[in-house]
């Protein structure tokens, strides 16, 4: 009988239970190879020795099955994300609006348990978001937030608004999976390094050391910059890993683009340019274009209950699109 790592299949709770059931087995069959070395026993014991080994092999293959199931769909739907928020049309309250989102998204991160983390923000003179990065890492976190890519639209009067007239903002969403096995390679060469001093706060340090990086790819133009961590090696592997993840994704949009006759068999195509929600104050509102529902509530929603919103788009999603 060949040794067998059963390891990983204890860790995971779908392989607990047949990882036992082999340990088990394979006990039995070490007790019965021991008697088959008495003449007296060996029939017996290569009978029920044939019918173990059986036995194994069954349960290894699926164990097997199940763990490479596993793995593909932690591959398609990893634990660790990046989510982008930029402001769009809508100068200041367009800003303050993806500020509101950003806060949205870390307080449902937070209801879930999961790892939020600022890597870069460049904000407003009242607090706004111009741009900012953000690592989401949690069981989930891709597979629940994937929808979110988009632009997000608010209808509402703004506090500094006299004549109470409605304004209607855009910012936009990009929610981007970081996976362990990169399908795309990048070419060190087409990678521009800058390094800069980190703002905000942090101490002294912050000040006086160049530890905040950021990469430009040259082929696509895309721009990356981390902050969050305290060295210079740290931020500019956080970069890059971000990076990877923007092209990658950007791969996968040409790709959807290349099939676009099953464009309403999806939620939606994970184009960023794409207007898929509107966030309506005066009516108290949420209306997600693609499934043509609507919620109520939006203060609540916005301290991070947005459970009824992801649940609505991923039955949409695995009913085929019907609703959309």
């Amino acid at each position: 009988m060949q040794d067998f790592d059963l390891t990983p299949y204890k860790e995971n709770r779908k392989t607990a239970f047949l990882a036992q059931e082999y340990e088990r087995l394979a006990f039995d069959y070490k007790q019965v190879d021991t008697m088959a070395a008495d003449p007296t026993l060996r029939e017996m014991a290569d009978q029920e020795l044939a019918s173990l080994s059986g036995q194994l092999k069954g349960l290894r293959e699926e164990l097997e099955r199940i763990g490479n199931a596993a793995q593909a769909e932690n591959e398609e739907f990893p634990s660790a994300m990046v989510l982008e928020v930029r402001a769009g049309a809508g100068g200041e309250e367009a800003a303050l609006f993806a500020a509101r989102l950003a806060s949205l998204y870390k307080r449902f991160s937070e209801m879930q348990g999961w790892n939020f983390k600022v890597i870069d923000e460049s904000k407003t003179d009242l607090g706004g978001y111009k741009e900012a990065v953000f690592e989401i890492r949690g069981k989930e976190a891709f597979r629940k937030l994937r929808f979110e890519t988009g632009v997000h639209r608010i209808q509402r009067v703004p506090t500094t608004e006299k004549s109470g007239r409605i304004h209607t903002s855009t910012a936009s969403v990009a929610i981007l999976p970081i996976r362990k096995t990169g399908k795309v390679e990048i070419n060190p060469a087409d990678i521009e390094i800058e390094f800069s001093r980190s703002g905000g706060k942090g101490g002294q340090n912050v000040n006086k050391v160049e530890s905040a990086v950021r990469l430009t790819h040259k082929p696509t133009g895309f721009t990356v910059r981390s902050t969050a961590e305290r060295s210079q090696a740290a931020n500019r592997e956080r970069a890059l890993e971000i990076l990877s993840a923007k092209i990658q994704a950007l791969h996968q949009e040409e790709e959807s683009k290349k099939f676009s006759a099953n464009r309403k068999a999806q939620v939606g195509t994970g184009d960023r340019s794409e207007k898929i929600r509107t966030y309506n104050w005066l009516q108290d509102r949420i209306t997600d274009h693609r499934i043509k529902e609507s919620w109520h509530n939006i203060e609540k929603i916005f301290e991070g209950y947005l459970d009824p919103i992801v649940e609505a788009l991923e039955t949409a999603s695995a009913e085929g699109g019907k609703k959309a």
